[in-house]
């Protein structure tokens, strides 16, 4: 097997062509029994990798968007044992993905896993539902995404201009302006995985700098007993339990997205050892800054938090900021960090949503799977499927121009529908029993069968409790229009399914691909060995070439 990584095929089997041996022929083997070519490069190092995952859930810059957010939803409770509670939910999420991910290093994650692992007679639907669920709670993850980074620089703008009053329209034009810059970024694919670096670089800078900055010099401090025991119930909720179920949206958007690792098992070498090292990574940096993060903020409110949550800027946190600070350059130059992060977490968005789109579409997922499942060779990334998936997420923004109460219910979609689209696969793993499958470097036996139970559990709890309202009485500003989200995506993917998916020529499944490529790999084979004599380690170079052939 040869170097596949932009290098010309020899016209003859040249043996010292042939390093059966090396890592890039290691993983481009694997990736042809499963029915792949090797049509990205591996340009990822785990660190870049890394970078991606976490700049994506980037827990801390996630909380400062929804810091006193979700305060009236169990105040400082909500956020400092909001996060313990997730960090531990999403350690069994990152567990359950990393074994897969182990095992099965495929750029469809969970799509491809539910195909492995599901019955036969329902495989294809399975993972058929997974690819459209895990792409749909992408384009809502990059959604909101623009919109935090979209406010802050309004916010910004504001403070700076006391007599500007927001508007949704000017918010809507940050959205669309902040999705646009970061479009060109996943547009080279030899410069990503330096973007990836520097924006997680970026993160933990400004994480130190803010951590740093913000306590040490706000005049006042808050008492231990407001931070670590006050709760707030200003939700109309008679039962506080419900409260905090309601709040605790905001605390779990900032761990969302821990698959974003397995979509780029195709461009880093040794993908089961170092995908599963990036995503328990980004748990662990999740974690620790975002718990840090959160405290040191509520420490440092000074005066009413009231005053900060009803600031005119929309932005807490930039009011948090500005009140510790006494300045309102500083503060600017303080949101102007978080800014940066958000904009590193929405290339990383980016980045992710387009290899999910660019994947599935290589099975005919989606309408039009033959120009998204194409990798440009010059730039060397899936440019139509980041396109596509980009104007999608331009499309969805002009909601908010109508209500911004419907669209903040994309929030808690993203969260629901990628839980959903981990759980079909652990499902499939369970029923099958973990032990009918060859586990990858990375398999924790027991613990990783309670991992998988509690992935199942808070799933299934976060599709009933998450639909909640957000305020009582309901009303049409204060309801959750989550089920309304569901059934619109639920009625695309139905139809898709029934007037191409499911029909000959729609959604390829892994059986069928595998067969065309082992029937051409049957017979090409016995000729050569037949006719020509070809040496069985030449052998292994013209199986690639098979591979690329069926995919074709």
């Amino acid at each position: 097997m040869i170097d596949t990584d932009e290098k010309a095929a020899p016209t003859t089997f040249d043996m010292e062509h042939v390093t059966t041996d090396s890592t890039l022929d290691h993983d481009a083997r694997k990736l042809a029994e499963m029915g792949y070519t090797q049509d990205m490069q591996r340009n990822f190092s785990v660190w870049s990798v890394l970078g991606v995952g976490f700049s994506l859930t980037n827990s801390w810059f996630g909380i400062s968007a929804a810091l006193v957010t979700g305060i009236n939803s169990g105040g400082p409770i909500l956020i400092i044992y909001g996060v313990v509670l997730i960090a531990l939910i999403s350690t069994c999420v990152g567990i359950s993905l990393s074994e897969l991910a182990s095992a099965f290093p495929n750029a469809g994650g969970q799509y491809f896993w539910a195909n492995e692992l599901a019955p036969k007679k329902y495989a294809n639907f399975a993972s058929y539902l997974t690819g459209w669920f895990a792409w749909w709670g992408s384009i809502f993850t990059s959604a909101s995404v623009a919109l935090a980074v979209g406010s802050a620089l309004v916010g910004c703008y504001q403070l700076t201009h006391p007599d500007f009053t927001i508007q949704p329209w000017t918010v809507f034009v940050a959205y669309q302006v902040a999705n646009i810059f970061c479009f060109v970024f996943n547009c080279y694919g030899k410069t990503l995985p330096t973007v990836a670096k520097v924006s997680l670089w970026t993160s933990l800078v400004s994480f130190a700098v803010i951590l740093i900055t913000v306590p040490a010099v706000a005049p006042t401090h808050q008492h231990a007993r407001f931070v670590f025991a006050t709760f707030i119930n200003n939700t109309g909720w008679s039962q506080g339990g419900i409260a905090f179920i309601v709040g605790l949206v905001n605390t779990n958007w900032s761990f969302a997205c821990l698959d974003c690792a397995t979509h780029l098992a195709e461009e880093v070498h040794r993908p089961e050892r170092m995908i599963p090292i990036a995503i328990m990574g980004t748990v662990a940096i999740g974690f620790v800054t975002s718990w840090f993060f959160s405290m040191a903020m509520f420490f440092s409110i000074v005066g009413d938090f009231q005053d900060i949550v009803k600031s005119s800027t929309l932005v807490p946190v930039l009011e948090l900021f500005y009140k510790a600070l006494r300045s309102r350059g500083g503060a600017v130059v303080l949101e102007a960090l978080i800014i940066a992060t958000g904009l590193g977490c929405l290339v990383a968005s980016h980045t992710w949503q387009s290899r999910l789109c660019w994947s599935f579409a290589r099975d005919r997922g989606f309408p039009g799977h033959k120009w998204l499942s194409k990798v440009d060779p010059k730039l060397g990334v899936p440019l139509y499927a980041h396109l596509f998936s980009c104007v999608v997420v331009a499309i969805v923004g002009c909601l908010y121009l109508a209500s911004l109460t419907a669209f903040n219910s994309m929030i808690t979609a993203c969260i629901v529908l990628l839980y959903i689209s981990y759980a079909i696969p652990i499902s499939c793993l369970l029923l099958r029993g973990r032990n009918t499958i060859t586990p990858g470097p990375f398999w924790l036996g027991r613990i990783g069968m309670v991992a998988n139970v509690v992935l199942l559990a808070w799933t299934l709890f976060t599709l009933v409790m998450y639909s909640f309202p957000y305020l009582q009485p309901v009303a049409p500003s204060t309801m959750n229009y989550v089920s309304v989200v569901y059934a619109v995506v639920a009625i695309i993917v139905g139809v898709d399914w029934v007037a191409r998916g499911r029909k000959k020529g729609g959604f390829r499944g892994v059986g069928e691909r595998k067969g065309d490529v082992e029937g051409l790999r049957a017979g090409s084979v016995r000729e050569l060995q037949r006719n020509f004599g070809v040496p069985r380690q030449a052998l292994a170079w013209y199986e690639i070439v098979l591979v690329r052939f069926a995919n074709t």
